[in-house]
């Protein structure tokens, strides 16, 4: 859902003053049991969430040039991993394919942690010992702007 509304910010179909969506709260993410315990591995909901976003960014003809996003647990803990959430960049799913890494599998896997590890996008700050709550933002930005790589 969140993908088809950046989407359509970035399409230019919503009235909208800013060019970024936000919300905040724990992301529900659906947890997959292959009967190999895959239900016991360590998982984390924000990673979860933007593994989700950008296989539906990337399934868009001619992908989401425009669109980043990060979503992150304010205790600095996302789930039951060290990390406190991870960061979608507009060329993710290139960076992804060009290292072989399939976003469906991982998808299916429940390993938006394994995903964004491999990548170096992972939001890494230690424990905060606060817990405010999960935050999600969406950047869209207009198609001119866009860069072309995270280090653009």
């Amino acid at each position: 859902m969140h993908a088809a509304i950046a989407l359509q910010v970035g399409a230019g179909q919503f009235r909208v003053g800013g060019r970024h969506c936000s919300a905040a709260g724990s992301a529900a993410v659906r947890r997959r049991d292959h009967g190999d315990g895959a239900r016991k591995r360590p998982w984390c909901r924000n990673s979860e969430f933007l593994l989700a976003l950008a296989a539906a960014l990337g399934k868009t003809p001619g992908g989401a040039p425009e669109i980043a996003a990060l979503a992150c647990d304010t205790d600095g803990i996302d789930g039951t991993q060290d990390n406190a959430g991870a960061i979608v960049y507009p060329d993710t799913i290139e960076r992804a394919a060009a290292q072989g890494i399939a976003i469906d599998e991982k998808l299916a896997q429940n390993d938006g942690y394994g995903f964004f590890a491999a990548l170096g996008d992972l939001v890494v700050t230690g424990p905060t010992l606060t817990n405010v709550n999960d935050f999600r933002a969406i950047l869209i930005l207009p198609q001119s702007r866009a860069p072309k790589s995270r280090d653009g």
